[in-house]
Parts: C-alpha cells; sequence; structure tokens
C-alpha cells in the first residue's frame, strides 16, 4: 500500500468552505457533516402502512389483554374474600392463591383465543403481559377487601 504524507499546515478557509467537513487523510472525496446516511429499512418511521396497521392492532390486542388481566384481579382479589369466608387458618391463603392462578390461567386461555398475531420472538408475552400487575392488584384488593369487611370483628379495630 501507498503511504501518504500528512499536510502540516492547515489549509486557509475560503468563503465556501462554511459547512463543516470531515477531510480524510488518504485523499477521498470530503464528505459533509450535514448530510446523514441512513438505512431506512431500519428507521420504523418509514415501515409502509401495512405494517404500522398490523402493530397498531397487535398493540391494541396487548393493551385490551393488559386491562382485562387489570380487571380481572381486582375482581378476583374481592372475590376470594367472599369465597373463601368458611375457611379457616392457612387453608385460606393457599386456597385464595390457587384461585388467583386460576384466573390467570383463565386469562391465558382468552388471550390465545384473541388471535393476536405475534412473530415467534413475542409469543411469550400472551403469559407475560400484566403479570407483575396481576398478581399486586389481586393481593391487594384481597387484603383491602378481607380488611374492610372483618373491621368491626376484632376488638381493637375500629367500630364504625
Amino acid at each position: 500500500m501507498a503511504k501518504f504524507k500528512k499536510k502540516k499546515s492547515a489549509p486557509t478557509p475560503e468563503p465556501e468552505d462554511s459547512k463543516p467537513k470531515i477531510e480524510d487523510d488518504i485523499g477521498t472525496p470530503e464528505i459533509e457533516k450535514s448530510t446523514s446516511v441512513s438505512d431506512s429499512s431500519n428507521d420504523p418511521s418509514k415501515d409502509s402502512p401495512i405494517d404500522q396497521a398490523k402493530k397498531s392492532e397487535k398493540d391494541k390486542k396487548l393493551s385490551k389483554l393488559f386491562w382485562m388481566r387489570i380487571v380481572l384481579a381486582i375482581s378476583a382479589g374481592v372475590i376470594s374474600t367472599f369465597i373463601f369466608e368458611d375457611i379457616e387458618g392457612e387453608e385460606r391463603r393457599w386456597a385464595s392463591i390457587g384461585f388467583m392462578i386460576i384466573v390467570f390461567f383463565g386469562s391465558i386461555i382468552v388471550a390465545k383465543g384473541m388471535k393476536m398475531q405475534l412473530p415467534p420472538s413475542d409469543r411469550k408475552k400472551l403469559v407475560t403481559q400484566g403479570i407483575g400487575s396481576y398478581v399486586f392488584l389481586y393481593l391487594f384488593s384481597w387484603i383491602v377487601s378481607y380488611t374492610l369487611t372483618h373491621l368491626g370483628d376484632t376488638p381493637t379495630g375500629i367500630n364504625l
């Protein structure tokens, strides 16, 4: 390969050099910084309208699944307070947690019935979409509803 000598002094600025340019040491043409070289295949804003409609439909269905699980968690937490009223102690806790898991598996079956067209990498979203919110809202609504229904039962509780 041929070696090129570096210029020792900077070139004098000319009026047409108002835009900053990148200069290469090996004599290749100069590239202006203001022009950007980008690959349009990776730009999400340049997707075809059909792809954007599919993504929008998928996002709407995933959002619907999320909110369905939120409503299920709150309602199942309140229902479990009254369903397991007759069970005492540790068995009530495990029965309620089992009920929570059964309701969640039911929501997975409903999600599969929604026929979402997900890529293979996103198939686990049917299970993971809103699972943390589901668990915590179920437990929260179960605890609050149990506390409110048994508020006057304890001798140290607040009587209304």
